[in-house]
């Protein structure tokens, strides 16, 4: 069954919009007309990933850049009408989609890290009670909630024009709100990253989660864990990753 007339021609519109140079102009549209289209939908999706991904953009530089970003918006099938979530859509275009252009290997990682800081700011998550003066290490640990912990195989948070690194280097981090409502960037250690993601996995307090990391790595020693996690966890609350214990 053919569609109606309407519809195939929104089709072809659309086409023509993501791919002007292969996709023919619906009959009827007028050249001019239709260039305006072209330049201003591609204008405003540039523009949002422009604003997102800075350091992706200046590192690659502006051609192979907006390279990247027609064959984003001609190839990804986004579904989302929300222009906030158009650099989401592109971090996983760039992890899902078999892409042509030559692209350095830390790229992908690198954008997933320049997305997170828009991530963070826009959650909406209220904090949850808790105790700001609690004993972290014998009390269930309340984390901020507007928080990433992340591992990478590069150090994304290096990156730049005049730095691209050829080899890989595990990087752990921390991407969190503050209570001033900014989006605030730390490395940290990967036992930090482990301790961290045991808390977002389930409440627990610093002793019970030095326990499970001991047995982890089958630490000869647990107590130097103890040791080791009791000022940790008092820096992580003074910089508001660890908001304090449960009520």
């Amino acid at each position: 069954m053919q569609p109606p007339d309407f519809q195939a021609f929104q089709r072809a519109f659309a086409r023509h919009i993501r791919d002007p140079r292969r996709a023919p102009r619906p009959a009827g549209v007028p050249a001019r007309r239709m260039a305006v289209y072209n330049e201003l939908l591609f204008a405003n999706i540039t523009g949002v990933l422009d604003a997102c991904f800075p350091v992706a953009r200046a590192t690659l530089g502006d051609a192979r850049w907006r390279r990247l970003n027609r064959a984003f918006y001609r190839d990804w099938p986004s579904h989302t009408p929300w222009f906030r979530e158009i650099p989401r859509e592109f971090v996983h275009y760039l992890n899902a989609a078999t892409i042509r252009q030559p692209l350095p290997a830390w790229l992908r990682e690198l954008a997933h890290y320049e997305w997170t800081e828009l991530a963070v700011d826009l959650m909406a998550c209220p904090p949850p009670r808790h105790e700001p003066a609690g004993d972290l290490m014998h009390e269930p640990v309340v984390l901020n909630p507007a928080l990433f912990n992340l591992q990478y195989a590069w150090p994304v948070h290096r990156i730049g024009p005049g730095y691209r690194p050829r080899k890989p280097r595990p990087t752990c981090l921390v991407v969190f709100r503050d209570a001033a409502e900014e989006v605030r960037f730390v490395e940290t250690s990967p036992v930090t990253c482990r301790l961290l993601a045991l808390m977002v996995e389930q409440p627990a307090s610093g002793t019970a989660v030095c326990r499970r990391i001991a047995e982890e790595l089958q630490h000869p020693a647990p107590t130097q864990l103890m040791d080791f996690a009791a000022p940790l966890l008092d820096d992580l609350r003074h910089q508001g990753i660890v908001l304090g214990t449960a009520r």
